[in-house]
């Protein structure tokens, strides 16, 4: 699996770009008091935050310690009327097609000094506005598709049939202004003709409410019912209050004193950690381990993913030669002191292909090409 992919979308002057460059520490974006200012998609790698590859390191002592990678794209902003050509138009909502789920970034703060496109702090209005305009770009994605799978179920294709009449229904459901992912695909041909359009509004979708200082214990939930916001997401679980400024702040200062940084503020852990946990969950992944003397590192994949799946990440041979897979789970790796104290405990399983991987998992596999 290639790095996890995430873009980041909202009107202008929502502090996206501030969101970006403390997300990514040494990123470019630029983050000025004007709409249109980022107008190539900003791309950064983020390293997934996780102590428990440490603490294997610390008993491993590999010669690199490599963590799960996330992506990031940063795109301009987008203001009402982008899907036919306003400010930036359609340019660049392509950069964002591939990704895996997408991050609505809006304001729920008021400050004199940085303006806002619609002169007004309203976040569910500015949501809407976002939403529709991806709304808006989907349906034409779906009318070209159309034209296109018509042509060819014209010639008798039983295929193109199938997925000219899920097509349809799709652009019945945007037209109505709902998202694509209220008609998930069930058949093979749906789940074709859906990863052939990569609709944006398909995606899976986290909300950051960008808050003010004074406010950043103020919870999802809270915002959720506030702000009256079930009509953009299911559920107050992804919604995800950060204070950008906050945690550029904080990327500004050495790693000795950003915990120190955080506690005065009487938080645990930064906005970064709490995003990405909440991406994991909305894409239903988890984490597994590979540990030797070369390196320590954490790999992604999907939670109840089987044995030779887990195996693929790593490389495609790994799946296709499985043989077994040797598993010690996290706490018995940290309790035993690494794999040997872990097989003197008997905490060492031989797993088949029908073993469900665990969040944690140290594995290592068996595998012939």
């Amino acid at each position: 699996m290639s790095s996890l992919s995430l873009g980041i979308v909202g009107l202008p002057n929502v502090g996206k770009s501030t969101l970006f460059n403390a997300l990514v520490k040494n990123a470019q974006a630029q983050a000025s008091n004007y709409p249109f200012c980022t107008i190539d998609p900003n791309v950064g790698i983020v390293e997934v935050p996780d102590n428990r590859l440490g603490k294997l390191a610390e008993i491993v002592h590999p010669e690199r310690i490599l963590p799960a990678a996330i992506e990031f794209y940063d795109i301009a902003g987008i203001i009402k009327g982008a899907s036919q050509g306003e400010g930036l138009g359609n340019k660049f909502l392509s950069h964002i097609r591939e990704t895996a789920a997408i991050i609505l970034v809006a304001r729920f703060f008021d400050h004199p000094d940085v303006i806002h496109v619609n002169g007004t702090v309203n976040p569910k209005s500015d949501l809407e506005t976002v939403l529709l305009e991806l709304i808006l770009a989907d349906i034409e994605a779906v009318q070209k598709a159309k034209d296109r799978y018509a042509k060819v179920a014209r010639g008798g294709d039983a295929a193109a049939k199938a997925r000219l009449v899920y097509v349809e229904q799709l652009e019945q459901v945007l037209s109505n202004e709902k998202p694509a992912s209220t008609l998930p695909a069930s058949s093979d041909e749906e789940k074709t003709a859906l990863r052939e359009l990569q609709l944006l509004t398909s995606k899976p979708m986290l909300i950051v409410a960008n808050v003010g200082e004074n406010d950043i214990h103020t919870t999802g939930a809270t915002l959720y019912e506030k702000y009256e916001l079930s009509s953009l997401v299911p559920s107050a679980d992804w919604i995800v209050p950060i204070s950008a400024k906050l945690e550029s702040e904080l990327i500004a200062l050495p790693a000795d004193e950003q915990e120190m940084f955080l506690g005065e503020y009487g938080l645990k852990e930064s906005g970064l950690v709490r995003l990405v946990q909440s991406a994991y969950k909305l894409l239903s992944l988890q984490t597994y381990f590979t540990a030797g003397v070369k390196e320590v590192r954490a790999w992604t994949v999907r939670t109840g993913a089987k044995a030779p799946e887990a195996a693929g990440v790593i490389h495609t041979d790994f799946e296709k030669g499985f043989i077994r897979a040797e598993v010690i789970g996290y706490s018995d790796y940290i309790a035993g002191n690494g794999e040997q104290g872990a097989k003197e405990a008997g905490k060492v399983r031989s797993e088949g292909k029908e073993y469900t991987v665990q969040d944690g998992d140290v594995m290592h596999f068996r595998f012939n090409v």
